[in-house]
């Protein structure tokens, strides 16, 4: 079967558009690992990303009939981009479907890619909104429809990447890690190097929240997921392709699953090596190399010494979710503890604490009193390994201070550090619950208008945070009687949602 794709990748016509990238070596993360670590830079294509190789092959293969007609896609991001070059240098025309929700920037950079051969159509608030009307187009228009990955002119010219990474490194290779979204970049890649070098193993990378093919994987049957995580929007898929799956089971080693913070910190490792941003989705592979090691540091027999192969597969980053990076990348490089002490309300317990903390640089503090006996105290400290965390709260309760590890808690890192304020007797009947809003126009009014007139809002808290979704905090009154109705009205929002009612950080702090 792989030897099917060799001869299509080897024959695939990619270099008209795309260029072969560097496999730079990763100086201050190997060193840090104690691996060798490559990055394949795949964000210095000419559209920052990899997906114009897929996009063009499968262009450049068209009949002279079907170019005349055109081509249509439905896409928000670098597809999209691949697509509207790929039409501009083949001179056909380009139909790109994409939701009404796509940032201004998003649709001038499609629009500069492919000037006058490129029409965008804005339809829908999704990307299945567009999808489906792209498909329509597709019919009523006679177009060619350009698969974003499950199709295999657009594997194959994925695939050139595996190509270069072993003409490029002829030495030995442990492993190649490939971020996943619908499957077609590890699929050409996975292809490449198992029908030459089938030693190499191929490791595909997921977060936790669009791990679909992760999970087709281990079912052997594709599985389609109710709601995917977009901080990682270019792998936000929540099918997989039918042509990628059959591929990656053959091809696949295995799947390493990854959380937005380890996320966050392999951008910063990639920027301390290369001065370079990449999104999150181009940092995935990173972020999964790093796991993989720091995996292997648990058993008997550690990975050090070999060449590992991250694919640094985009770099279309939206300049204001920088802040968010940042934030999180301490949390994820296991830099910064997040801890809930409560202090005894008396001479001296200030000073013990601070004894407690020692040396250890404090990078956040927020304290409230919480009535004559004792007062909470929310704590960010840095450390220097995932096991210091821990250790800090058994020596806080062992000097008599109750203590909470929060490093992990999306509550706290996400709200409760920039909500501290303490409790309140008139928020009877409370819930708190944790939102996810579409960030658009009208999302919160949708909200607000679904919900019971008697609900009271009893805390609200919005912090934007430069991503594709809100992360809202709220508490509503709601009768206990009356939770049939409230629970249905949570099936009907259609937000993704989690209850936190019974949080002890929500507790301490403000329940």
């Amino acid at each position: 079967m792989t030897t099917d794709y060799l001869k299509k990748i080897l024959t695939a016509r990619v270099y008209d558009v795309a260029q072969e990238t560097p496999l730079d070596l990763a100086p201050t993360l190997s060193q840090r690992m104690d691996n060798h670590i490559y990055f394949k830079r795949e964000d210095m294509q000419s559209v920052f990303s990899f997906k114009l190789r897929g996009a063009y092959n499968k262009m450049a293969n068209l009949s002279p009939e079907q170019l005349k007609r055109g081509v249509i896609c439905a896409s928000a991001g670098n597809h999209a981009q691949g697509v509207a070059l790929s039409a501009a240098k083949l001179g056909c025309r380009a139909l790109i479907v994409m939701p009404t929700t796509t940032p201004l920037v998003k649709i001038e950079a499609v629009k500069a890619r492919g000037g006058a051969a490129v029409e965008v159509v804005l339809h829908g608030e999704s990307y299945t909104d567009a999808y489906n009307h792209a498909l329509t187009l597709e019919q009523e228009q006679r177009l060619t429809f350009v698969h974003p990955f499950d199709d295999p002119d657009v594997i194959a010219g994925q695939g050139t990447i595996g190509m270069e990474i072993l003409r490029q490194h002829s030495g030995p290779i442990h492993a190649v890690f490939v971020a996943i979204g619908g499957g077609g970049l590890v699929a050409g890649i996975g292809a490449y190097i198992k029908a030459v070098r089938p030693d190499i193993k191929v490791i595909g990378v997921q977060t936790v929240d669009s791990d679909a093919m992760a999970r087709s994987l281990k079912a052997g049957e594709r599985v389609a997921l109710s709601d995917v995580g977009l901080f990682s929007d270019g792998t936000a898929v929540k099918l997989v392709g039918a042509e990628t799956f059959r591929v990656a089971q053959k091809v696949v080693d295995e799947i390493v699953i990854v959380d937005t913070d380890a996320i966050c910190a392999a951008i910063q490792d990639v920027f301390q090596d290369t001065r370079s941003i990449l999104e999150p989705a181009g940092a995935l592979a990173i972020a999964g190399a790093k796991a993989y090691v720091e995996r292997s540091q648990l058993t008997r027999e550690p990975i050090k010494g070999e060449t590992l192969v991250a694919v640094a597969c985009g770099a279309n980053m939206n300049f204001d979710r920088l802040r968010f990076v940042a934030e999180r990348a301490e949390v994820g490089e296991s830099r910064e503890a997040v801890l809930a002490v409560t202090i005894p309300e008396q001479r001296g317990s200030f000073k013990r604490f601070c004894a407690v903390v020692g040396p250890r640089n404090v990078t956040e503090f927020n304290y409230r009193v919480s009535d004559e006996r004792q007062a909470h105290v929310f704590v960010g400290v840095q450390v220097g390994s995932r096991d210091e965390p821990v250790q800090l709260v058994r020596e806080f309760e062992s000097n008599g201070f109750a203590a909470l590890d929060l490093t992990h808690d999306e509550l706290a890192k996400l709200h409760i550090r920039h909500l501290v304020g303490g409790k309140s007797t008139l928020a009877h009947d409370e819930l708190l619950y944790r939102f996810e809003f579409p960030e658009r126009p009208g999302a919160l009014m949708r909200f607000l208008d679904s919900m019971a007139p008697n609900w009271n809002i009893s805390l609200f808290h919005y912090r934007n945070q430069g991503g594709d979704v809100g992360r809202i905090l709220v508490g509503l009154q709601v009768p206990k009687d009356e939770m049939d109705e409230f629970r249905a009205f949570l099936a009907g929002l259609g937000y993704r949602h989690w209850d936190e009612s019974a949080n002890p950080v929500y507790k301490l702090f403000l329940g």
